[in-house]
């Protein structure tokens, strides 16, 4: 799987380090304004200002970003966190989160078949859901497609909520791990847990198991 062929673009040519892909499933519905939304832009500029102050995160962390909110959009592709630092999230629309996870999933495939194309090792992939609500589409085949994955270990799958989020629909999403719920808007303190908790993967060797740090009950329930 890795090895050496001719690079195919100039973004993955300019950095041979090994990567991990990271998308950021976040929800942007209408429920999400107010203090919520600003709590979430505080906690995502944070989230990239930590990465950047690890010179060794910066060349491994590929992040992507993917609202949800009336429809799916795919806010950042797969870049350092360099691109974090003027983000903003606004607040519109329903929930469609089963259509977010799907497109988390096609987009981490694409991705581990570029880094396979390049000869770029890579660490198992992340995709890191929050949200404040409950899927307001068609949810389930998108959470079948999830378990499976983190069955057959193709990606780890994270869920965090807000208070009053739909926890029992959440947790179908994850085969692995319990769906998490913050306490009051602490997205500063979850994004800074899941920037250290990258910053210890990408310092791992690929394949290797890493114990990570279990979110503090200072900040979550």
């Amino acid at each position: 799987m890795f090895d050496q062929i001719p690079l195919p673009d100039e973004a993955l040519a300019s950095n041979t380090e090994n990567r991990v892909p990271v998308v950021l499933l976040l929800d942007s519905s209408a429920s999400m304004h107010g203090e919520r939304i600003r709590e979430l832009n505080l906690g995502l500029k944070a989230f990239g200002e930590d990465l950047r102050s690890d010179g060794l995160a910066m060349k491994r962390c590929d992040i992507a970003v993917v609202t949800f909110g009336g429809s799916v959009r795919v806010v950042s592709d797969f870049a350092s966190a360099d691109a974090f630092e003027h983000m903003t999230i606004i607040p519109n629309g329903d929930t469609p989160m089963g259509a977010a996870v799907t497109q988390a999933i096609e987009m981490i495939e694409r991705r581990k078949q570029q880094y396979r194309d390049a000869g770029l090792k890579y660490y198992r992939p992340w995709i890191f859901l929050f949200t404040d609500g409950q899927p307001t589409d068609a949810w389930q085949n998108a959470a079948a497609r999830a378990r499976q994955g983190e069955e057959e270990r193709k990606f780890a799958f994270f869920a965090f909520a807000v208070q009053g989020a739909n926890l029992q629909i959440l947790q179908e999403f994850s085969a692995k791990r319990p769906a998490m719920t913050l306490k009051g808007n602490r997205f500063r303190e979850m994004f800074l847990w899941l920037s250290s908790s990258l910053r210890d993967v990408s310092r791992s060797t690929p394949g290797m198991q890493v114990a990570l740090q279990k979110p503090s009950d200072e900040w979550t329930i």
